[in-house]
């Protein structure tokens, strides 16, 4: 069933200083919702609510380390008191990784899985009860590598099929309740994530990233989502060479792992 509008309705993003949930923040309060802005970045989450208020909008920025369990239940905690309740809850903090097996420390992947899994965890259990009682929505900024493989990227894919797992099986639980979960998978978007992506030690790696297809924007990625909330789509694969990847990979896996290792591995000989 298609939502009317999200005029006055409250939404709330992580990750929202910069990038997809910057323009996912934009893109939902241009319609009228109040916008709860969180990130660990408070001086970056500071300017992007003040510009959405500079706009019009009703926004409230918060320093939020979506890591820290009791930081979530705080933040959300509080713009639920300030705006009255929570009607849409975008899961989109992360961070990725870009080293091989064998080269990577497994303190990454618990960095990568703290983030992007119990980040997601956390800021959604603190805001469960509200999105129940308003027969609300969450969306989660997963990835075309929570659906397929991607060499170099074990523990960022581990993460996404983690959270893959978790929220389909979520959406079951929540069925009668009334409350809506669509996983979105952008592929490759234009933004900061990549220049913080970990390597095998754990710092940021100087290791280019490698792409398969043309990058999309934040803004793009932006317009899709806030469309599928509209239609309460279940899942969100983004762009053409995305789709394609995605029925490649479920209707000839080993043939997908083969095309995708030798791309991956032509752009980094570029």
């Amino acid at each position: 069933m298609r939502i009317q509008g999200f005029k006055n309705k409250v939404v709330i993003v992580t990750g929202a200083a910069s990038g997809i949930g910057a323009a996912i923040c934009q893109r939902f309060a241009g319609e009228g919702a109040k916008i709860g802005l969180l990130d660990m970045d408070q001086a970056g989450v500071k300017v992007a609510a003040d510009k959405l208020k500079g706009a019009g909008a009703d926004a409230v920025g918060i320093k939020c380390d979506v890591v820290n369990e009791a930081q979530c239940t705080s933040a959300i905690g509080a713009v639920i008191e300030l705006f009255g309740g929570v009607d849409l809850l975008v899961n989109n903090a992360g961070i990725t990784q870009r080293s091989a097996f064998v080269d990577t420390n497994i303190s990454v992947y618990r960095k990568v899985m703290d983030v992007n899994f119990y980040g997601s965890l956390n800021c959604t259990r603190a805001a469960i009860g509200s999105l129940i009682e308003r027969k609300g929505s969450i969306i989660v900024i997963e990835s075309l590598a929570g659906l397929t493989p991607l060499l170099g990227r074990t523990g960022y894919c581990a993460s996404k099929h983690a959270l893959h797992g978790f929220f389909t099986s979520l959406r079951s639980e929540l069925r009668d309740s009334g409350v809506h979960i669509m996983l979105v998978c952008p592929g490759f978007v234009n933004t900061n994530l990549q220049t913080r992506a970990l390597g095998g030690d754990g710092q940021v790696t100087a290791h280019p990233q490698s792409v398969v297809g043309k990058p999309t924007s934040a803004e793009k990625v932006a317009e899709a989502i806030y469309k599928g909330a509209l239609n309460k789509r279940h899942l969100l694969v983004l762009t053409p060479v995305g789709k394609l990847a995605y029925w490649i990979s479920r209707l000839a896996p080993v043939l997908y792992e083969r095309l995708m290792a030798r791309q991956v591995r032509e752009e980094l000989n570029r």
